[in-house]
């Protein structure tokens, strides 16, 4: 398959009102499987992942059964399905927060799974319960395919990347606070504690979240036209921002203290995996070398 037709356009602009109501049913689904889940390191137990048809919540535990959870950007629904097996389906169209909130749980309770949640967002500025929430009600099919397309291919890229180390490196995972992929490499060693200041967030979350030194990428539908990859380390060592870092469209930006390479320069490019392999690494590189990472006993030869 051509580059430029694997790795789908999308510009931010054109997707905005949907992305902001996404992200907000991606809380909701979220938040039902940190309730119900025991606390991994990290947050590992919260996060989304892409699969063959959108993004799922992998298997939840309850009681002596299990279900889950899937937005299926194919045929646009919120897919439950139990190992009874029993499903339901709430529909992926234009509505409201607060009507996506009571059909899922609705659907939720109709299976005989009862589950209470924080009922409001975390990680914005502005937190409306969702309940309450009629500002965010758009869904355009096609941007959410292709948002999806987009995760399959970052996803691939991002998991060759992740096998190329041996010491503790997290899933590929969708964290919807922010509505990112992201994959973090460690370097076993404790990290000072976080300061916190997540909008809507206890500081202990982020101190959870940053409770070892870490080198981080992924990929959000901000900082350039199309979305932007990202790569950080907690904590940023001397000189990381002024490091040498591929290819030479990636930039540090001051605002957000971490590496930008726009999406589309990856999408346009001949190879767009090598191009995205070299700004992870050399963004990884920053971190492990200025921050004196024992880089022979954590990396594949």
């Amino acid at each position: 398959m051509p580059a430029e037709n694997a790795w789908p356009k999308l510009l931010v602009d054109e997707w905005t009102d949907t992305r902001d109501t996404l992200h907000m049913w991606t809380q909701i689904v979220g938040k039902v499987r940190m309730e119900l889940t025991p606390l991994v390191n990290h947050w590992w137990n919260v996060p989304l992942y892409v699969s063959t048809r959108g993004l799922t919540t992998s298997l939840i535990p309850y009681g002596r059964r299990s279900f889950a959870m899937t937005f299926d950007f194919v045929d646009h629904l919120l897919v439950i399905d139990t190992d009874d097996p029993d499903r339901r389906t709430v529909p992926l169209a234009p509505k409201s927060v607060a009507q996506f909130y009571e059909e899922t749980m609705a659907a939720l309770a109709e299976l005989g799974i009862e589950v209470r949640i924080l009922a409001r967002p975390v990680e914005v500025e502005v937190a409306i319960p969702f309940a309450e929430d009629d500002v965010h009600a758009s869904y355009d099919p096609d941007a959410a395919h292709r948002f999806w397309r987009l995760l399959v291919q970052a996803d691939r890229v991002f998991n060759v990347f992740r096998a190329r180390y041996v010491g503790k490196v997290s899933p590929v995972h969708v964290f919807w606070g922010a509505l990112d992929l992201a994959c973090t490499r460690f370097s076993g060693r404790p990290a000072p504690t976080h300061p916190g200041g997540a909008p809507n967030c206890a500081d202990w979350v982020m101190e959870e979240a940053y409770s070892q030194e870490v080198s981080s990428a992924g990929w959000f539908a901000g900082g350039s036209v199309e979305g932007s990859f990202y790569a950080y380390a907690y904590p940023e060592p001397p000189g990381f921002a002024d490091y040498d870092v591929a290819p030479a469209d990636a930039g540090y930006d001051l605002k957000l203290r971490e590496f930008l390479l726009p999406y589309d320069v990856v999408r346009r490019a001949h190879n767009p995996d090598a191009v995205l392999l070299a700004f992870l690494q050399s963004t990884y590189e920053a971190a492990a070398v200025l921050g004196h990472w024992e880089r022979a006993a954590l990396e594949r030869p």
